[in-house]
């Protein structure tokens, strides 16, 4: 193995030892991945619906974690679905730039930053919302021009995105789960829920397998 196996082995380790024995300090320090992902589910919102079409008109993000998206119009069914599956592709994204594309990690950071601070501002719902956004937009803002933490950073952030994404699939969707029921049907909510957690699996082993596979 080679110093991109360990360093993606000891970041699982740190997340799974913080996550599940890390109590209310492991839940302090991986409080801004807990925000990132939530930024990335209702960035998922936005994004699916502005590419069906529709709009976007406020975005919030709560302190707790949780959030909400205001959308009007484009394709429920893609709405719904980009917020949890959308933020595991993102997740993916960005752990694949760090570990394969350390030249763009500065530049992701930025662009990271950037819609932050666009969502905060542009789809403004509350000052509390807009004050998070922009502080972990500065905080990336820091990390990518002023440390050499750049990289670590960028694979730390999205690696442990698509684990808890993964591991939260049976409690974070359930409320777009519901509405994707009386949207799309086909299916009961807790056979998507599986759908879902299917498709957000086979993104990460691919993702892994193409990063690792031939190393």
């Amino acid at each position: 193995m080679n110093n991109l196996h360990y360093r993606a082995i000891i970041m699982v380790l740190i997340y799974v030892v913080l996550r599940f024995f890390g109590g209310s300090f492991g839940n302090f320090v991986l409080y801004p991945v807990t925000l990132l992902v939530t930024f990335l589910h209702e960035f998922g919102h936005a994004l699916g619906a502005i590419l069906t079409g529709g709009a976007v008109s406020g975005m919030q993000i709560n302190p707790d974690g949780s959030g909400y998206t205001v959308t009007q119009g484009g394709s429920p069914g893609v709405v719904l679905m980009g917020g949890y599956l959308g933020s595991a592709l993102l997740g993916n994204i960005l752990f694949r730039i760090g570990a394969r594309h350390p030249s763009f990690t500065r530049v992701t950071l930025l662009t990271l930053s950037c819609l932050m601070v666009l969502a905060g501002v542009v789809w403004f719902e509350s000052f509390g919302s807009t004050a998070l956004l922009l502080g972990f937009a500065a905080l990336l803002f820091v990390v990518a021009c002023n440390t050499d933490w750049g990289q670590d950073v960028l694979m730390f952030l999205g690696l442990a995105a698509v684990l808890y994404i993964i591991q939260d699939f049976n409690v974070g969707p359930q409320s777009d789960l519901a509405m994707y029921e009386q949207e799309v049907g086909v299916f009961p909510s807790h056979v998507w829920m599986y759908v879902w957690l299917g498709v957000a699996g086979a993104l990460f082993y691919l993702n892994i397998r193409e990063i690792f596979g031939r190393r």
